[in-house]
């Protein structure tokens, strides 16, 4: 079973009701990336083909990535959405893929419009704007299950450890009002 083979790879994974077909797994982020040092509640669920089908893998911490839909978490990662293979297990999921793409986020595919286009206009800003997301949200021990993707920076959150507000003019996505 894949799932034993993430906690037998010291992966911490918390089932859904009391299921084996859905559960969390606490996701690290990559050594030398801009990721490093943050942790991450990551949401997979096992259809009932898998492995012959691909499992639906989503964050459910808040991340900000020009591959990753800041709201629902879902991931832009073709090898888990189109070029899925059986050879493939959850463990080259967590230790491969989802690592190679923080480690480089494709902004001409993005589902977070604007962590692309933040990514491709002003590569400093947006590596700052990613470093606060994991200071805020992705702290080790802190948690960081409770900063989920449904959740927002207010305006007084996101300015707080700003000096300079160049960045008033970018607008942080949220869900539209009813």
């Amino acid at each position: 079973m894949d799932m034993m083979k993430l906690m037998m790879s010291d992966y911490k994974v918390e089932t859904i009701n009391d299921g084996m077909q859905e559960f969390y797994v606490e996701f690290n982020g990559p050594k030398d990336s801009l990721y490093q040092g943050g942790v991450w509640k990551i949401r997979v669920e096992l259809p009932d083909a898998y492995p012959y089908k691909s499992p639906s893998v989503g964050f459910i911490t808040k991340i900000y990535h020009p591959n990753v839909d800041e709201l629902s978490g879902s991931v832009c990662l073709d090898v888990i959405n189109q070029t899925w293979s059986p050879m493939f297990d959850l463990v080259n999921v967590f230790e491969t893929f989802l690592p190679q793409l923080l480690l480089y986020p494709n902004p001409s595919d993005p589902l977070n419009g604007e962590a692309a286009a933040l990514m491709m206009r002003d590569r400093p800003a947006y590596e700052q704007r990613v470093k606060e997301y994991c200071e805020k949200y992705a702290k080790p021990g802190e948690g960081s299950e409770d900063k989920s993707s449904d959740e927002e920076l207010s305006e007084e959150e996101y300015g707080s450890d700003d000096e300079d507000d160049d960045d008033d003019d970018v607008a942080i996505a949220g869900k539209p009002d009813p």
